[in-house]
């Protein structure tokens, strides 16, 4: 027999196994106890879910925590936090008998959530670009994509998490179930409200920050283009080479691109973050956020720092993917900032003062008004106590209605 086929009929084998033993563990009583995460495609401990648990070890310490990992983010696990590898054994036991199941994305493998299991699904950003059945007008970016399986999901939801009134809106619409809405915000977002200035100066200190530098973090998006190499729409060394000796660009590549930006042996004051373990201690450590499509934007206004859209390729984006709303706009709501679309626009706004200004400052608050409503530093406690205790929050957070001006697809 060839190896290769070898292998792959090995595979096959197991994988029925575990099927097998999986619906013998569906026919086990549901541990009300525990709890099952999982993030970002299995990628390790972060985002919504991570401040979830972080939060109910404090409020609910009877419950069991497990993570589902994949084989190859393992090492990415904090000591003392249970996990188990996506498509193990040990992973299709507790996704049968877990009373809990808490993802910003997707488990993998296809499981039949039970009766009696409750899934709460957080998401991980606010949507600027077009998601699940919207995207079926955007071939580029629904390559791959079975939209009867994201429907399959979908139904599976008992809870759906709303960051702000748009998103729970955009939500219904591209996943149609009979799911809850949450008006909780982001449980991650709470950091922005409870860090204080020492821990904001451990986190420079940690990135090796001189003080007196003003930090610019840069946080550009991945493209659907299937380009696996990190390669950013910003002359990043021309950049800090012409901007003045005050600053350090810390540079995060989307998740997608592996751990490293992969720019190494370059300029001094320009630090590759992409490994880091918490993007929003980064957030922290930085004075301004440079970003293009990035749902990164929308928590970052909870800080009340300047925020500049960098988005040069702007038109093909919003024509090969859709959008919400019209980021470049300057309408007060649409746009948190100052706008540029080529790097000279850039490295101008930062010479001259154009990054943060009186009116930045007035489409920023706007901003936050519309998107940031209900985060205040307790976002997590308001889904524990409502998840697990089955409490209504501790106050009124009502939706509203959506001030959007309408999809402009």
């Amino acid at each position: 027999m060839v190896p290769e086929l070898g292998v792959r009929v090995k595979k096959v084998v197991r994988g029925r196994v575990l099927r097998g033993l999986y619906r013998l563990d569906l026919r086990s009583p549901l541990d009300p106890d525990l709890v099952v995460h999982g993030a970002y495609w299995n990628r390790g401990v972060a985002c919504n879910p991570a401040a979830i648990h972080a939060k109910a070890l404090e409020l609910v310490p009877r419950l069991r925590h497990v993570w589902v990992v994949g084989s190859r983010h393992v090492g990415r696990v904090p000591r003392g936090v249970e996990y188990v590898v996506a498509g193990s054994r040990a992973y299709w036991r507790v996704m049968a008998t877990a009373k809990y199941l808490v993802n910003n994305s997707s488990f993998p493998g296809g499981f039949s959530k039970r009766d009696g299991q409750v899934y709460l699904q957080t998401h991980h950003g606010t949507p600027l670009k077009s998601m699940g059945l919207d995207q079926r007008r955007y071939p580029a970016s629904a390559r791959g994509m079975d939209f009867g399986k994201v429907l399959a999901h979908v139904r599976q939801w008992d809870f759906s998490l709303a960051a702000n009134p748009h998103a729970a809106e955009v939500w219904g619409r591209v996943y149609p179930a009979g799911y809850e809405h949450l008006h909780l915000g982001q449980p991650r977002n709470d950091r922005y409200f409870t860090a204080t200035s020492d821990d904001i100066a451990a986190v420079r200190a940690s990135l090796g920050i001189a003080p007196g530098s003003r930090v610019l973090l840069y946080a550009p998006t991945h493209r659907d283009e299937g380009v696996s190499r990190f390669s950013p729409p910003l002359d990043l060394e021309r950049f800090v080479r012409e901007t003045g000796d005050e600053y350090v660009l810390l540079v995060r590549a989307h998740y997608f691109h592996g751990a490293s930006a992969g720019i190494t042996d370059t300029h001094p004051r320009i630090v590759d973050v992409t490994a880091h373990p918490r993007v929003e201690d980064l957030c922290l450590a930085s004075d301004a956020l440079i970003t293009d499509y990035s749902s990164l934007l929308f928590d970052y206004a909870c800080l009340d720092r300047p925020i500049v859209v960098h988005a040069p390729d702007w038109e093909a984006y919003r024509a090969t993917r859709g959008t919400y709303f019209d980021l470049l706009s300057g309408r007060p709501g649409d746009t948190p900032g100052a706008v540029s679309t080529s790097d000279d626009e850039l490295i101008g706004l930062f010479r001259d003062g154009g990054w943060d200004t009186d009116a930045g400052g007035r489409l920023r608050e706007a901003f936050r008004a519309r998107f940031c409503p209900y985060d205040d530093g307790h976002a997590a406690e308001r889904v524990v106590r409502r998840l697990f205790l089955d409490e209504r929050p501790p106050r009124t957070t009502d939706p509203g209605p959506d001030p959007s001006p309408g999809w402009t697809g």
